[in-house]
């Protein structure tokens, strides 16, 4: 089932591109709202361990669910690993 979840640290195409790679061969196709925010990444959910692997790839690659508990420090660190995977976003846009 298709499921929804308002996610951080989404600013932008690479931030998208970043997170479909991330997350598309967990889930398959990964859609990215960037009109609204929170930012809304949208995946098939099967079973409900899919939403810990999600939570998990996500953290990965600094994009935390806006419902999870971080302290500041770790706030900071996703806020880092988030703009480092957006760059790496948007390189990967401009190859396609």
């Amino acid at each position: 089932m298709k499921r929804s979840f308002e996610v951080l640290n989404v600013k932008c195409e690479g931030c998208a591109s970043t997170l479909k790679r991330a997350l598309e061969k967990e889930f398959g196709r990964v859609e990215v709202d960037l009109t609204k925010e929170p930012r809304i990444v949208t995946v098939d959910i099967k079973e409900d361990k899919d939403i810990d692997k999600l939570k998990t790839i996500l953290r990965s690659v600094g994009y935390p669910l806006i419902e999870d508990e971080m302290t500041k420090v770790q706030s900071l660190g996703m806020k880092t690993k988030s703009f480092i995977s957006c760059a790496v976003g948007k390189f990967t846009l401009s190859k396609e």
